[in-house]
């Protein structure tokens, strides 16, 4: 049986979480290790490891991941400074959590990448 994700986890109250939005197919919670003062995690409630993984399938998913993201960054009141919205897959793009989730980040002046 394949190992639980730390979200499956928080998911299932197993860990202890403030989960900030949720629905019935996603998610969302402040990352533990915040790179700028709002760095939100963006989680589909479906185990996907990582993009290459994704599918046709979950073409609307995907899509609704980016939305809530939008949507999250206008209520936290970033949408008009700005913001990034990031994907990491895999080791060398230092994927930590082989379970896709889409970070929001923004608060300050971010680097440029």
């Amino acid at each position: 049986m394949e190992e639980k994700s730390i979200f499956e986890m928080i998911l299932n109250k197993e860990i202890d979480s403030e989960i900030i939005y949720e629905d019935d197919e996603i998610f969302a919670i402040h990352d533990i290790n915040p790179v700028a003062p709002i760095h939100v995690l963006i989680i589909p409630k479906k185990k996907i490891k990582t993009i290459n993984d994704v599918t046709q399938e979950d073409e609307a998913l995907i899509g609704k991941l980016v939305i809530t993201a939008k949507n999250l960054a206008k209520s936290l009141g970033i949408d008009e400074s700005g913001y990034r919205l990031l994907w990491n897959t895999n080791k060398d793009a230092m994927q930590t959590v082989f379970h896709i989730h889409l970070h929001l980040i923004g608060g300050t002046m971010l680097k440029a990448i």
